[in-house]
């Protein structure tokens, strides 16, 4: 019962945006009752008699007036269609409405106009719900932004100040004030500049690209780049519009307007891939023209065979290019729906078309196939050394020095010293207190997180300083190793030959402690966790080759490409070599990158796909297609949702189509009746338009 008291308002409130979207249906459905009521009355008598139409009653003229309506409109959308260099194909509609007219069939031209209002609201309504993520994503854009009027903390103090850091410190109780007393002012987004400070309250969306001023904030990106899980920023990070903020009001400093921030560029994907019409659209238009002389001949001959002028209106009721006019971009709109929805943005519709034609994938390399920075992969002590000290506490120990510095491998040595900290605090709480310190007193001994002083950069060489009383430098052997007076106390290749060799992939970091070599920190490029199984997903798509380009050693690149599946490599490439290498293969190809460099070869594949975290790069401007969560997964995902797109276009159209050719050959033979064949138009319109949108459903 509540269910069925739930079932009725909702019902209602369907029937209710149906009708606003296309007005004249619930017209239409109205006029049924004078017609049923009021076919015959003339009050007028017999003083009519017009050529054609005769005398009709009071509730014909009025089927009589709505078809005029109907034919006007629907030549004036034929007109502008073909202005718009679209083919004008609802001239069906027109000489099937007009020819039951003709013929005195009041009750079939009323079922053609239900057809024809109805068939508009269906498509209104398929529409409108394969759009549903886009639309989600357009209504979720920032429109208004809480500028803060502080003096000394507006538009330029930060650049004016030099030192950012300093300027945070400048700003943040001036910006805590700013919140409890609401000294901002809330403006059109459209107005917010470069360097305004901005206060974004709890909830509410950020509406402009930034840097964040608060000490840290909490922010769901799902809207961006489908991630999950809010991720936790400090001081100084970039903070992207579209962002959704915690449980905490932030302060940030705008970096961009808005027309020039990550979500409007989102915006701007879904927008240009929604006006696009894809070449398979255009070609089911092209399709509609031979159908529209099929359907005519069918139902002249039907005419003269017969001698009944009737058979002719007989025919062309059930004679619908609904399929080919709305079921094939209703499919298409439903694909790019699924693949927004799989975090997959794409510019025009034409992308998807191509999608599924797919022979050969090339990839990059670092970035792509493999994470962003090389990884610690094992820890080597130092063969013949004497130390306390493990491999945890040296990656501790680096990991919190090379968190200072801006190195290539610094991130990857700083988060595998985060792990190994993580574990020595699990080893501290169970009892262990193998950790030697200088002398008990030191400051740091025994707590969770270790006291850091004198952190040096030696640009090109490495990084020191002192973690919990230890002398700790990381970087190259030549520095590490060397001693207060610069000098080393073995030679290199002694201790490289110590270590042992390193494999043509990997790369290394050695760590001293207390002015003693001890130990090397070993990283590589290793592939992201799930490379291998997209790789593989292409094959099974039916890819025909996957290649690697890139510019790093063959060596390394061809363990990479052992371990993730590539079936070809080319390596030590430049940017224009990588575009001659794609121009060179057969269609149609898609390269996959997510740096700058592969901004060439994106635009020169026949798709380029950029994959990237949320933010804008010169990859995804010059890209077709951006993955927007950083999963490579997304790459076979988006082939199968673009074939599952086409394939059900191709069967909505070829089964709307067929089963209209039967219903005409059925009504040329008097099997239908005319008032009976207009709805069963109806129907078959109803079960391709429908068919098309299951496109928009989760099954690949």
């Amino acid at each position: 019962m509540h269910n069925l008291s739930q079932f009725f308002p909702r019902l209602l409130a369907a029937v209710i945006r149906v009708c606003k979207l296309v007005p004249m249906l619930p017209v239409v459905i109205l006029s049924a009752i004078p017609l049923a009521l009021l076919d015959d009355w003339r009050p007028w008598g017999s003083v009519i008699n017009l050529p054609i139409l005769n005398n009709p009653g009071l509730g014909q003229w009025l089927v009589i007036a709505l078809v005029l309506i109907i034919v006007i409109d629907t030549v004036r959308g034929m007109i502008d269609d073909i202005r718009h260099g679209q083919l004008g194909v609802d001239l069906l509609a027109v000489v099937a409405i007009l020819s039951t007219v003709a013929v005195h069939e009041y009750w079939a031209s009323w079922a053609v106009t239900l057809m024809i209002t109805s068939g508009e609201a269906i498509e209104e309504y398929a529409q409108s719900k394969a759009e549903r993520s886009l639309t989600a994503l357009m209504n979720a854009a920032p429109q208004t932004a809480h500028v803060v009027n502080l003096p000394g903390v507006g538009r330029g103090f930060a650049a004016d100040k030099g030192d950012l850091s300093d300027g945070f410190r400048r700003v943040g109780s001036a910006l805590m004030a700013a919140s409890a007393a609401q000294h901002f002012a809330t403006v059109p987004v459209a107005q917010v500049q470069p360097g305004d400070v901005l206060m974004v309250l709890p909830g509410e969306t950020v509406p402009v690209d930034g840097e964040l001023l608060s000490g840290e904030a909490t922010l769901d990106l799902s809207a961006i780049n489908g991630e999950p899980v809010p991720r936790t920023v400090f001081a100084g990070a970039r903070v992207m519009s579209g962002a959704v903020n915690g449980s905490a009001a932030l302060t940030m400093r705008a970096t961009q307007a808005a027309a020039d921030s990550q979500y409007q560029r989102i915006l701007q994907l879904v927008e240009s891939a929604q006006d696009s019409r894809p070449a398979v659209v255009k070609t089911a238009d092209r399709l509609a023209v031979p159908f529209t002389i099929l359907s005519l001949a069918i139902a002249g001959i039907a005419w003269v065979v017969s001698g009944v002028p009737t058979r002719f209106a007989q025919v062309l009721v059930l004679a619908t290019p609904c399929p080919l006019l709305i079921a094939a971009p209703v499919a298409y709109i439903a694909g790019t729906s699924r693949l927004a929805a799989a975090g997959v943005l794409i510019k025009t519709q034409d992308v998807l078309e191509n999608l599924g034609r797919v022979t050969q994938v090339f990839f990059d390399k670092t970035g792509t196939l493999t994470v962003k920075q090389p990884q610690v992969v094992r820890v080597e002590m130092l063969p013949g050394v004497e130390t306390q000290l493990n491999e945890d506490h040296v990656l501790m120990m680096a990991g919190v020095v090379e968190g200072y510095s801006v190195h290539i491998l610094s991130k990857g040595i700083a988060k595998a010293g985060a792990e190994a900290m993580a574990r020595l605090r699990a080893r501290f709480a169970a009892g262990q207190r193998d950790c030697p310190e200088p002398e008990a007193s030191t400051p740091g001994h025994g707590r969770d997180y270790p006291v850091v002083k004198n952190i040096r950069e030696d640009t090109g060489k490495g990084v020191s300083g002192e973690v919990n009383g230890h002398a700790v430098r990381v970087g190259r052997l030549a520095f590490a190793a060397a001693g207060d007076d610069g000098f080393l106390a073995t030679s290199p290749s002694d201790v490289r030959m110590r270590f042992g060799m390193l494999q043509p992939d990997e790369m290394a970091s050695y760590v001293s402690v207390g002015g003693q070599l001890i130990a090397r920190i070993v990283l590589r490029d290793v592939p992201r966790a799930n490379t291998k199984a997209a790789l593989a997903r292409l094959h099974e798509l039916g890819v025909s080759k996957l290649t690697m380009l890139t510019g790093d050693k063959r060596a390394s690149a061809e363990i990479i490409a052992r371990e993730v599946g590539i079936d070809e490599v080319h390596a030590e490439l430049f940017p224009e070599d990588k575009v001659a290498a794609v121009q060179a293969a057969d269609p149609v190809t898609m390269m996959v990158g997510d740096g700058v460099n592969d901004a060439p070869v994106l635009a020169a594949a026949d798709l380029g796909v950029a994959i990237t975290d949320g933010t804008s790069t010169a990859a995804s401007e010059s890209a077709q297609i951006v993955i927007m969560n950083d999963d490579i997964a997304a790459v076979p995902r988006a082939i199968a949702i673009a074939r599952r797109t086409k394939r059900i276009m191709l069967q909505a159209v070829i089964a709307g189509l067929a089963l209209a050719v039967v219903g005409m050959l059925a009504a040329a033979f008097n099997l239908i009746p005319v008032v009976v064949g207009a709805f069963l138009q109806e129907a078959i319109d109803v079960v391709s338009i429908l068919w098309a949108l299951t496109a928009v459903l989760d099954r690949d």
